[in-house]
């Protein structure tokens, strides 16, 4: 119940909203723009499911870390 609580906060939402919408800042920045387009329609989602955007920002991270590792040099 008190997990409950905290992922439905205001607070929480704003901070989850914030994060997303900087990870979508970034895949524009990066020139990725279907990246940055679904990122912007997850903050959208996030503010009314906090675990929707907290999900897609680990997603985002992952895919992240596979494509660094997939272009290096072996």
């Amino acid at each position: 119940m008190a997990l409950r609580k905290l992922l439905g906060s205001k607070a929480t939402r704003s901070l989850t909203v914030v994060s997303v919408l900087s990870d979508a800042k970034r895949a524009f920045n990066r020139g990725n723009r279907t990246r940055g387009l679904l990122l912007v329609g997850v903050a959208v989602l996030a503010w009314k499911w906090t675990v929707l955007g907290m999900a897609a920002q680990g997603i985002v991270k992952l895919l992240r870390r596979g494509g660094s590792a997939a272009s290096s040099p072996a």
